[in-house]
């Protein structure tokens, strides 16, 4: 776990450590929830926040650099004042291994043990951990890529809800990116494959409206890779995406999988023959360039991003780089996309903790998320609380091509679509 963010003196620190502690067991009670005037983590000069994040897995998957990312960002918050004259003490994140249970357990920590006023970052592809948040009023922010990031009053994806409830809407810079590299959508077909889990039915579910909203004809769509393990043979899945459009291979596949399973995936593909477009919104990580076969399994494929490309010539993208560097001890270290969720989830919290002005509660924080935006953020224009029921729209196509990543498909916000 990263050290937590403290003051730079360590009399001060250690005077707002205990004065947090107070001010925990002072104001409220973090164990019952609808406690009026909750400023639980809240002292005269610190704010306590603390992460959720998979930094290890049963695959080996990780992703652990969201709680760098996010460590950069507080950093930089608390050297330009901190927020309204607090510094935040974030206590880093909390390791759930992808395990439900421990999910839970390590929400149930921050509040009950830690007594965090928020959760920031969240990153797993499980969130048990969400109504007990919901429950105990702990604002709460991540990447909105599970339905829990979709209808709770207190729980907020920094990009918005990507896989929302009937009455939402769906954001459309998948299909209409890969559309654009095809020449167009129409008389194209596409197969969605993904986890056998909530998550991976429920991307299915998303992404098939998306792509036949957008022209494509969507011609496989299964959510039937087991969740727990990467097959180690992927023949039956290869052979039947291939012969899903009407006996012909489609177009382009899209996968909603993580690393581990799109490497087995593109891999087997690619041996079968497939000269189609391949897909995911997994894999932007120069360390996956590290190792040949890693690259060679990649190689040409489009990766959907929900912000800025590495390579945009952004200032705020240019902001982003050199907190990271910061945070990392003035290193250059490779880029991924964890940094950004990280770095995003504390963004929009120290937005809304801004706004909430120096009275910092629970409810004075709900309160200036009610009517909340802003522009041209590296995720695109934010609104509260429209990113609890709807995706900002925005996204962008980068390609693996000779080791390196191009731009695809440039920054963008498309309209979204109902979702129904």
């Amino acid at each position: 776990m990263l050290r937590p963010i403290r003051t730079l003196a360590a009399a001060a620190t250690t005077l707002a450590l205990v004065s947090a502690c107070n001010s925990a067991s002072n104001n409220g009670s973090p164990d019952k929830p609808g406690t009026a005037g909750n400023s639980r983590g809240v002292s005269a000069d610190s704010i306590k926040v603390g992460g959720i994040v998979s930094m290890t897995s049963a695959s080996g998957y990780s992703k652990k650099d969201t709680d760098l990312g996010a460590k950069a960002r507080y950093m930089r918050a608390n050297a330009e004042g901190g927020i309204n004259g607090r510094k935040i003490d974030y206590i880093g994140a909390e390791d759930d291994g992808q395990d439900p249970a421990k999910n839970l357990a390590a929400a149930r920590k921050l509040v009950q043990q830690d007594k965090v006023f928020a959760v920031s970052p969240m990153s797993s592809v499980t969130f048990t951990g969400a109504d007990f948040l919901e429950q105990e009023k702990v604002p709460t922010f991540g990447w909105g890529t599970l339905p829990s990031f979709c209808g709770p009053k207190y729980i907020y994806g920094f990009n918005g809800c990507l896989v929302p409830t009937p009455g939402g809407t769906i954001n459309q810079t998948w299909p209409e990116g890969i559309g654009q590299v095809l020449g167009g959508a129409r008389g194209k077909s596409v197969a969605i494959i993904a986890n056998d889990s909530d998550a991976g039915k429920f991307g299915v579910r998303t992404f098939q409206q998306g792509f036949t909203s957008a022209g494509f004809k969507v011609a496989y769509a299964k959510a039937s890779v087991p969740g727990t393990a990467v097959p180690s043979d992927w023949s039956a899945y290869v052979k039947e995406i291939l012969e899903s459009n009407d006996g012909k291979a489609p177009d382009a596949i899209v996968s909603v999988m993580q690393t581990p399973n799109n490497i087995g995936l593109f891999t087997s593909l690619k041996r079968s023959g497939y000269k189609g477009l391949l897909s995911d919104p997994t894999d932007y990580d120069p360390g996956l360039l590290a190792k040949d076969a890693t690259k060679q399994a990649l190689d040409g494929v489009h990766v959907l991003l929900q912000f800025e490309p590495f390579e945009s010539a952004n200032p705020k993208m240019a902001q982003f780089k050199a907190d990271i560097k910061a945070a990392s001890g003035g290193r250059d270290v490779p880029l991924n996309m964890h940094m950004m969720t990280g770095y995003m989830s504390a963004d929009l919290f120290v937005s809304l903790a801004q706004k909430a002005g120096k009275d910092l509660t629970v409810e004075s924080f709900q309160a200036a998320a009610q009517g909340f935006s802003d522009t041209d953020t590296l995720v695109g224009n934010r609104s509260e609380p429209k990113g609890q029921k709807d995706s900002f729209g925005c996204g962008a196509l980068v390609q693996l091509k000779n080791g390196a990543y191009e731009v695809s498909v440039p920054f963008k916000c498309h309209e979204p679509i109902p979702f129904k």
